[in-house]
């Protein structure tokens, strides 16, 4: 299995990422994502609403042992980082 983290790089790298809950619940609801990544202490609520739309698009939930604090950090973002998602590859 691929290290979520070198993902989330290279997903950075490619400007592949979404950050933030508001804009991958669009995209979920678009369905134009591929994965999403959840951190440990994301709050309970946007976890639940989350991953009842990733069930619906039928998309990959990865839930992360690092802090919000910590993803802020590898996406190289001045702020804390609760939920991101990958966009899927265009065809």
């Amino acid at each position: 299995m691929n290290n979520p983290i070198n993902e989330i790089r290279k997903a950075l790298k490619e400007k592949k990422i979404i950050i933030g809950t508001e804009n991958t619940l669009k995209n979920l609801k678009l369905g134009k994502l591929e994965k999403v990544y959840i951190t440990k202490n994301c709050p309970e609520g946007k976890k639940k609403n989350i991953n009842y739309y990733s069930k619906l698009g039928k998309v990959k939930v990865v839930n992360l042992k690092y802090t919000n604090e910590e993803l802020g950090i590898i996406c190289k973002k001045p702020f804390s980082i609760s939920i991101a998602s990958l966009k899927k590859e265009k065809i």
